[in-house]
């Protein structure tokens, strides 16, 4: 699937993933391949990002805020305050705050 976190200042994440998991207002949720549509509202926490590789990914100053995991190299995370999510045609749209 492909994902794209946008924030007001610039796109922080657009690329294929395996998996998301995102902190729903009404707990986390983990969306796959062919999920299907979703709109929600996204509460404060940490947007999980599943890859196959990272190898293809930029961390330079624009994209600071995409941090890679300790324990696991296939997972970044981005902190958000709130958002919402769109799910549609295999690709999931993130407006973060």
């Amino acid at each position: 699937m492909y994902l794209e976190i946008v924030s007001p200042e610039a796109t922080l994440f657009s690329s294929e993933v395996d998996s998301v998991a995102v902190p729903g207002v009404n707990g986390e949720f983990q969306m796959l391949d062919n999920h299907a549509p979703i709109v929600s509202v996204l509460k404060e926490g940490v947007i999980k990002i599943h890859t196959h590789s990272q190898s293809h990914l930029e961390f330079d100053a624009l994209h600071s805020e995409v941090i890679p995991h300790n324990d696991d190299d296939k997972v970044l995370t981005v902190k958000i305050n709130s958002g919402t999510l769109e799910m549609k045609d295999n690709k999931a749209i993130i407006l973060a705050d």
